[in-house]
């Protein structure tokens, strides 16, 4: 008879090694598509055992983590592709320590594929489609992610789970798509172009992060500024005000200031 009312979901923690709703356990998610999935399970499986809202405090974290395991698995699929339509035999593996998704041009990374493939240009044409495919499911991904959330049922039965996202603070490459894409998808909006009311989004300013023209995420600051203009939404927080930047501590992504709205 005892239940509570509001919390935080660190999404990292819990979707390491998988998790149980109690109905049945999932395992560990390897896809963008699946994070942002298990992420609305999380949120509605919660609100099922508590009252009050739930907040997701490093959500651009958690979800670069299903970014970065994507793009493995589309690079590894363009380069079977390439490689059986030109009739190529591939030679040596893929370094993922190298071979990561870019905003733009990756020397490194083609570099490493030339080693695979045998040719600098068949190389570059895989590089730029695997990050093409990427960009496509994180974008399908986040616009599923939010039709979820203003669609799933709570125990109320009457409305749909009180939730909230966090982002803002993550400068990878990874990090910077998924902030990116879940603004376009807020941006669009529904169906039928209504304004989405959950998850609420909380984008978290900090100087030399988001704040200052010359911060990595400035951009995206200003993005969400825009949609900010036409959705009422996302809200910020300041965590470089005094009693938030206290608790602050560089590249840890559990002190940086989460709210719930």
């Amino acid at each position: 008879m005892i239940t509570f009312n509001c919390c935080q979901i660190d999404l990292l923690k819990l979707f390491h090694g998988g998790f149980s709703t109690g109905h049945g356990f999932l395992r560990e998610p390897n896809s963008i598509r699946s994070y942002a999935a298990l992420a609305c399970i999380a949120i509605q499986s919660n609100q099922n055992d508590q009252f009050g809202g739930q907040s997701i405090n490093a959500f651009d974290y958690a979800m670069a983590e299903g970014v970065r395991k994507s793009f493995k698995r589309v690079i590894r699929d363009e380069v079977k592709r390439a490689c059986e339509f030109c009739n190529v035999q591939a030679a040596g593996e893929i370094d993922f320590n190298v071979c990561t998704y870019s905003e733009g041009n990756n020397p490194v990374a083609v570099e490493n594929l030339t080693q695979v493939v045998g040719s600098a240009e068949l190389a570059e044409k895989i590089y730029k489609q695997a990050c093409a495919d990427v960009e496509e499911e994180t974008h399908q991904a986040m616009e599923a992610l939010i039709h979820n959330f203003n669609t799933l049922h709570s125990r109320a039965g009457a409305q749909v789970p009180f939730s909230s996202i966090n982002y803002g603070m993550d400068t990878s490459t990874e990090g910077r798509l998924v902030i990116r894409e879940v603004l376009n998808a807020i941006d669009a909006g529904l169906g039928n172009g209504e304004t989405p009311i959950f998850p609420i989004s909380v984008f978290q300013l900090k100087s030399g992060v988001n704040y200052n023209v010359d911060d990595p995420n400035y951009d995206l600051f200003r993005q969400a500024c825009k949609v900010s203009a036409k959705r009422l939404f996302p809200n910020f927080v300041n965590i470089d005000a005094p009693y938030n930047l206290q608790y602050y501590k560089a590249g840890d992504y559990n002190s940086c200031v989460a709210t719930i709205n």
